[in-house]
């Protein structure tokens, strides 16, 4: 997978109530007559869509509930919680990077560590959004749990750890099977029956409607990509032409790439280190599919209007817009839909036993979960594979479209120095493609249609709607310190903007410490990213050492974890006396332990330390700075 990391939500300016609106979310339920509320820390929209899942059972209890967005409240109002009867406060947290919290949770933990509020009567409970690869697991909804009991506030239910290496989703639906009967019994309640489906917005079709009106893929402003204004963020995304697209591998099976975008104008400004977050749009063809499938004119103009007047998200995505553009710019088509999908789209299905195995797979029972993890998850199956393969299940277009998640951003590491290149940004990205278990082939959303960006296009240029989300992996502040780079596969994109800065550096005459760097393939003919360069850099002294595993070249693999051992003694120095910088990049769930690994056993032997010595040693290079991590899994 390239250097695809996790996203921000985005709420379209028409999506975001006016600037007038209320800040206080207990004045709010108050005049809502609301007694549950759930915040949610959400990079990728899966905490945002739990959130909401939760506010929507509220009402199978005889409680109401609404999710909300603490970006958007005055948290500091969370000790009046308790001037509601039957109250309660629900956190859905999500862990992000190296143990961070959301953007959108940024201030709420702020005003947490600082604030020394009382919350005695505040009733609460976190469930825990995060991945067991990396090494601050669930490290926010952990912190969640544990300042809002030290303040005083009651917790009413375990914390939830939900682990997105392992199987998210079923992680939440057992916590909630656990969390909903707990509640009952707190708050002296009953279920009323079954999960009853209850549509969050209500269609409305536009027959006359000025198409100049129609949203055709923008995120915020109306027409925003014609008339392009800056400052540009996730809402407000750059379209920046493609200035180059070329594969980067001479032979062998994958297609890497390497991409460059032109900034020129757009006031955009980067580090090396930061991230470029790009808006992939769907294949074309697997939404004419949709639209064939399910029998609809996919340019009938719409609008999904939520139901609840209160609500602060008037539509799932920016209305009105027509079925094609939410299918192709809006809405996630391809990865496989989660349970409560599949729960509320099954009374369409005209088979009574389709009907049963998609409730089946929504339910906790051992059963429903092992079908739900073979059909779904491991068949790999989305949104179109399931209408395929379930002909009796023809759901109306505008109820998929409610529950299909929003299409996320795709975030990839910069792999240039904008010293060296102040107007353009560069990508390196490996194309995602593989046949699933049912004989499907799967592409990937954004890789596919990055490698598809040519740069001339019918003589129109090819433009990426992009921002920059800016990251903690920095060079050193002094040059002078030497820099020990590990990014092995498409993990070598932020070092080669590093190269292009320690260069830069160089010819203004700088001090350069050490530049050191670790990459690798496969096979030194095939897919050597960044040969010619990477030797360059070498020859003229940019790079001080360069050290290449190819791992199948010979009969015993070789990766980067096996060249740091054997330069143990270099390194040791390098970090110990020379207060080197050290710096990975690539996959989380292999390559980093092994890397981390390494690094203890060069403390053990070299620093003749204990192996909790050790670990304790490189734990103080990252509290310190100077053990830096850019992962994904």
């Amino acid at each position: 997978m390239g250097c695809v990391f996790s996203m921000p939500e985005d709420r379209s300016a028409a999506e975001r109530a006016p600037s007038t609106r209320e800040t206080s979310f207990i004045e709010k339920m108050k005049k809502t007559g609301r007694n549950i509320v759930v915040f949610y820390g959400s990079q990728t929209g899966t905490g945002e869509e739990f959130a909401n899942r939760l506010s929507k059972d509220a009402q199978r209890y005889g409680m109401k509930g609404m999710a909300a967005d603490p970006e958007e409240y005055d948290m500091s109002e969370l000790s009046r919680l308790a001037e509601i009867d039957n109250s309660l406060a629900i956190f859905c947290m999500a862990t992000y990077g190296e143990g961070d919290p959301t953007d959108n949770a940024q201030d709420f933990y702020d005003w947490l560590q600082e604030t020394d509020a009382e919350l005695d009567g505040v009733n609460y409970t976190v469930f825990a959004l995060g991945n067991k690869t990396y090494e601050h697991y669930n490290a926010m909804g952990a912190y969640v749990d544990k300042r809002l009991e030290e303040l005083g506030a009651k917790r009413v239910f375990d914390l939830g750890m939900g682990d997105d290496d392992g199987n998210l989703e079923e992680d939440f639906v057992t916590w909630r099977e656990q969390f909903w009967p707990a509640m009952c019994e707190h708050f002296g309640v009953e279920a009323s029956g079954e999960d009853s489906s209850v549509r969050q917005y209500e269609l409305k079709e536009h027959n006359d409607i000025n198409m100049n009106k129609v949203y055709t893929g923008e995120l915020g402003r109306l027409k925003s990509f014609e008339t392009q204004k800056p400052p540009f963020d996730a809402k407000n995304p750059f379209l920046a032409p493609v200035t180059v697209n070329r594969k980067l591998n001479k032979a062998g099976d994958r297609h890497l790439m390497h991409l460059e975008v032109d900034i020129t104008g757009s006031k955009i400004r980067y580090e090396s280190g930061d991230h470029v977050a790009v808006y992939p749009t769907n294949d074309t063809a697997i939404v004419n599919k949709l639209g064939q499938i399910l029998g609809v004119d996919l340019d009938s103009v719409i609008s999904l209007n939520n139901l609840d007047e209160e609500s602060n998200k008037k539509h799932p995505f920016p209305c009105p817009t027509t079925y094609r553009t939410a299918l192709t710019h809006y809405l996630d088509i391809i990865h496989p839909p989660r349970t409560n999908v599949l729960y509320e789209l099954a009374q369409y299905a005209t088979d009574p036993k389709d009907q049963e195995n998609m409730r089946k797979m929504a339910s906790s029972a051992p059963e429903g979960k092992a079908l739900y993890q073979s059909f779904v998850l491991e068949d790999n199956r989305n949104i179109l594979a399931i209408l395929e393969d379930l002909p009796s299940l023809r759901p109306p277009i505008d109820h998929l479209c409610e529950l299909m998640p929003r299409l996320q951003a795709r975030y990839y590491s910069i792999a240039s120095s904008s010293k060296v290149h102040p107007n353009s940004i560069h990508i390196c990205a490996v194309l995602v493609e593989y046949t699933t278990k049912t004989g499907r082939l799967t592409k990937g959303v954004a890789t596919t249609w990055l490698k598809n960006k040519l740069v001339a296009d019918n003589g129109h240029k090819s433009t990426v709607p992009m921002y920059i989300r800016k990251s903690q992996f920095r060079l050193p502040f002094k040059a002078s310190n030497p820099v020990i780079m590990v990014g092995p596969g498409t993990g070598i994109a932020p070092f080669m903007g590093f190269i292009q800065e320690r260069g830069w550096l160089k010819e203004q005459g700088k001090e350069v410490g050490e530049t050191v760097l670790y990459c690798g393939c496969r096979h030194k003919n095939e897919d050597y990213l960044y040969q010619e360069e990477l030797e360059e850099a070498e020859k003229t002294g940019v790079i001080t050492k360069l050290n290449v595993a190819f791992s199948r070249d010979q009969e015993q693999k070789v990766y980067v974890q096996h060249l740091l051992r054997t330069n143990k003694e270099d390194l040791w120095r390098q970090i110990h006396t020379d207060n080197a910088h050290i710096y990975i990049c690539g996959d989380a769930r292999n390559m980093a332990r092994d890397v981390q690994t390494a690094f203890y056993e060069i403390a053990e032997e070299l620093g003749g330390m204990t192996r909790t010595q050790a670990t304790d040693y490189i734990k103080k290079l990252m509290t310190k700075g100077r053990y830096s991590q850019d992962v994904w899994s």
